[in-house]
């Protein structure tokens, strides 16, 4: 899956929106394993947690799925 815009209906989309859906999702599954384990008490900031795994799932998603 390249970097390169996607027509859709003559609007050009960018696939980096498709990596974020895709973090955005995979970010709420793993917080609710989170939340389902005992690994939550752990958490001191639940806000910054949540920002911090999204961008590391992100970074992760766009260097597995991105260009070579």
């Amino acid at each position: 899956m390249g970097l390169r815009e996607w027509a859709l209906g003559g609007v050009l989309l960018s696939p980096f929106l498709i990596y974020v859906l895709l973090a955005l999702a995979l970010t709420g599954a793993l917080r609710l394993l989170v939340q389902v384990t005992s690994l939550g008490r752990w958490i001191w900031h639940e806000a910054l947690f949540d920002a911090a795994l999204f961008v590391c799932v992100l970074s992760l998603l766009v260097h597995l799925l991105g260009p070579l």
